[in-house]
């Protein structure tokens, strides 16, 4: 592959890429506030659309993997976004059909517009990989990926919080404005990356053989558990912020009982800060190892999580957020606690392009099937939020929850100080 400074439209597409698999992916969360209230689910079965969406990377992970050996990345991303279009037209369809059939078709919807998340990951992430030489650079061209990663889903929680506002008369069918922008960012996307070049890496035939060759490095395989965990991390944390500051105060869980208005304002801050902590990853990514990255940040995590959990509720401080329809900074009271949780951000920002940046190291012409296996373990989220979810229900406290997010930074940490010695793939 030629220089990669002569790669930027390439470069590019692959950012645009980062940013819309962010904004789709993340409307699952704040739809799970209109699923729990429209349908009187838990708060387990109100992560249905986090389930399906995850799951999917289970279903399509080495398949996607297999697609870019066969087609390329560009082709690849293309037959991505045609899948894309026809999940969000699904989940669209969803809040205009009957209540005893809306519930299934959301799930459908989410399911399959999780292909094309996972399709669309497989290609951004080595893609950026490569382009910035692997490495250090690599890592860097990644965190700048994660810079409008986390732009884009800022801007859904606040869409979202906006268009939800009563959480207790939402309705799937108040979502169609979010799902529309979902429907156009993809036609655009396909339309530009069907008429840019994109040099491409010479792929390895299409071989089973590629599986096994991938699954020989321990710490390809260890990184593949770090990122199943670190999806409990990242989508858990905001998750149950976002339910707890919405629940009433006398639900079986009880909450705050704030409106979704406001809670989309203060759960978008989490967002907010991994765009900070992205853009500061993608600043220093080039001189700053991987390895000490994510030690630092697992470490402050583990931290900040537990003194979230134990912090008295009566303590508060103020919050800021943006309202975008009158342009103006409105500040809300939460728990000291949650403030502690929206700090997570700052950690969580540069942990998926640090785990994925160590676990290929080394991997050469494995890398695209083990993107492909890297992509299957995301379907930890599909576990992790509803298990936190579940320990939720069982306990009446959302705090309590918050173990499963402790585990999975403690996990994370192991991973960089031990499981990420780049081994041979010899057995």
């Amino acid at each position: 592959m030629s220089n990669p400074k002569k790669q930027w439209g390439a470069i590019i597409i692959m950012i645009a890429l980062f940013a819309m698999i962010a904004f789709v992916t993340n409307l699952c969360s704040p739809m799970a506030i209109i699923v729990k209230n429209d349908f009187g689910a838990s708060n387990v079965l109100a992560q249905i659309g986090n389930i399906g969406n995850f799951i999917a990377y289970l279903v399509m992970g080495i398949p996607a993997g297999m697609l870019i050996s066969k087609f390329g990345y560009k082709k690849t991303a293309l037959i991505g976004l045609a899948i894309g279009i026809v999940g969000i037209l699904i989940q669209w369809l969803s809040g205009h059909v009957g209540k005893e059939s809306a519930f299934l078709v959301y799930l459908i919807g989410a399911f399959i517009s999780g292909f094309t998340m996972c399709i669309l990951n497989c290609v951004v992430n080595p893609m950026l990989n490569i382009l910035g030489g692997g490495g250090n650079k690599g890592n860097q061209l990644i965190q700048i990926g994660g810079v409008f990663n986390s732009s884009a889903a800022v801007a859904v929680y606040i869409i979202m919080g906006a268009l939800i506002g009563d959480a207790t008369k939402a309705h799937i069918a108040d979502a169609t404005p979010a799902l529309m922008i979902a429907l156009a960012i993809f036609v655009i996307a396909a339309i530009v990356i069907f008429f840019t070049k994109i040099e491409e890496p010479e792929q390895a035939p299409i071989d089973i053989t590629l599986i096994k060759g991938a699954m020989k490095y321990r710490h390809f395989m260890l990184g593949t558990l770090a990122i199943f965990l670190y999806m409990g991390i990242e989508v858990g944390t905001p998750t149950y912020i976002l339910q707890y500051l919405t629940s009433a105060p006398d639900a079986a869980t009880p909450g705050r009982g704030m409106d979704a208005n406001i809670v989309g304002l203060i759960v978008a801050v989490y967002w907010l800060m991994m765009l900070v902590g992205r853009f500061v990853g993608g600043s220093i990514g080039g001189k700053v190892s991987s390895r000490t990255m994510i030690t630092t940040v697992s470490s402050v995590s583990i931290l900040l999580v537990i003194f979230g959990m134990f912090a008295p509720a009566d303590v508060t401080v103020n919050v800021p957020g943006i309202d975008w329809a009158n342009i103006s900074v409105i500040w809300a009271e939460v728990p000291m606690g949650i403030f502690a949780f929206l700090l997570v951000g700052l950690c969580t920002s540069v942990m998926w392009g640090g785990i994925f940046n160590m676990a290929v190291e080394g991997l050469g012409k494995y890398t695209a099937i083990a993107s492909g296996i890297f992509m299957t373990m995301v379907f930890g989220c599909a576990v992790m939020v509803p298990l936190q979810g579940w320990i939720a229900d069982i306990t009446g406290n959302y705090m309590s929850s918050y173990w499963v997010v402790v585990f999975c930074s403690a996990y994370v940490l192991f991973y960089a100080l031990v499981g990420s010695k780049v081994s041979d793939g010899k057995k």
